[in-house]
Order: C-alpha cells, then structure tokens, then sequence
C-alpha cells in the first residue's frame, strides 16, 4: 500500500480520485491548502503527490518548488492533474523534470482509470 498526498481545490474530484485510488489499495490524504500538504507530509509520509496548479493561496509550481526544497521529499514523484492545456504549459516542460514531475495529466480528456493507471506506474517507476 502507498501513501498518496492528493493536493485538490474540487470537493467532489478529489472524493471520486480518493475513492479510485483507495480501492486500488492506495492511502490517501485530501488537502486543499498547500501549506497544509506539506505539514501533513511530514506525518504521513507520501510515496507519491498528486496536484493541480490552480490552488487556493499559491500555484501548484509554487507548492513544487517549496517542496523540493525539504531534502526528504526532492525525489518524491509527482503527477500535475489540471485544468491547464499541455500547449500552456510547454514553457514549464523542463521545470517540471527538474521538479520530478513524471506526468502532467489534463483533467478534461483524462480519465479516473487513466489516472490511477499512472499512478500505479510512477509508483512502480519509484520503487525500482
């Protein structure tokens, strides 16, 4: 079982990705302030972050970029579920790498399953 930290502004979203994660066997833990998300990191140890860059008092490259900067969560994989189109965020291709962002997932055309399946392989990608 993994630890996931989900960072989400959408109430319902954020249940329905809690739902499919956790009956895929993951343990989730739903916060919509990023200041919150990282004090929380530090109880629940995340193997993994899920968030989107349009947050309630920063952006989602501002969270990144203060949670990388905790040595224990640099290596940390994450995954960008957002609303933003991949042609916007081209400028920030090579900040994500640098962030180890592994997948930058458009909610619009990104299925539930599809995110839990890449979740599953970061994850996996993570361990090895």
């Amino acid at each position: 079982m993994s630890n996931i930290l989900l960072i989400e502004t959408d109430k319902l979203l954020a249940q329905n990705i809690q739902q499919i994660l956790e009956a895929q066997g993951h343990s989730v833990d739903w916060q919509v302030e990023p200041q919150e998300a990282i004090t929380r990191a530090d109880t629940t140890k995340p193997d993994l972050v899920i968030l989107d860059l349009i947050l309630a008092e920063r952006s989602g490259i501002e969270f990144l970029y203060e949670f990388r900067s905790y040595p224990d969560w640099q290596a940390l994989p994450a995954i960008i579920f957002t609303n933003i189109p991949a042609e916007e965020l081209q400028a920030c291709a090579e900040g994500f790498s640098q962030l180890n962002v592994v997948e930058v997932l458009y909610k619009p055309t990104t299925s539930l399953k599809k995110l839990a399946n890449t979740v599953d392989q970061a994850l996996k990608t993570a361990l090895v």
